[in-house]
């Protein structure tokens, strides 16, 4: 359809992927009391990724290497199933305490160490 083939157009191959992971409706805004909030996508692996789209971010290894080392795309399939989901309103909601959310943010670094 007209709608996958401009995002095709312009983010690649990760478009159809992406759209993928919004119907499976794997992202999910994590909210805490204080208004922080970052977003995790599971992604198509079983693995669950977080995003932060204010900062334009994802902890899977395809960002890391395509996006920050290589600079051969702008974002990677979890980030843009973030920004798709966000403007169709399809994100399941999470609230969680900030201890919580901490904790999510922890896991996450030492997982990258």
């Amino acid at each position: 359809d007209l709608l996958s083939f401009r995002l095709k157009f312009i983010f690649g191959p990760c478009a159809v992927p992406a759209l993928d992971l919004v119907d499976q409706r794997s992202v999910t805004r994590v909210t805490s009391p204080s208004g922080r909030t970052l977003y995790q996508v599971l992604g198509s692996s079983g693995k669950l990724y977080t995003c932060y789209s204010s900062c334009h971010f994802c902890t899977c290894p395809a960002f890391g290497f395509s996006v920050l080392q290589k600079s051969e795309s702008l974002l990677c399939k979890h980030i843009l199933a973030v920004y798709l989901s966000q403007a169709m309103g399809a994100c399941q909601e999470l609230s969680v305490s900030e201890e919580q959310l901490t904790s999510i943010l922890l896991a996450e670094e030492e997982d990258e160490g």
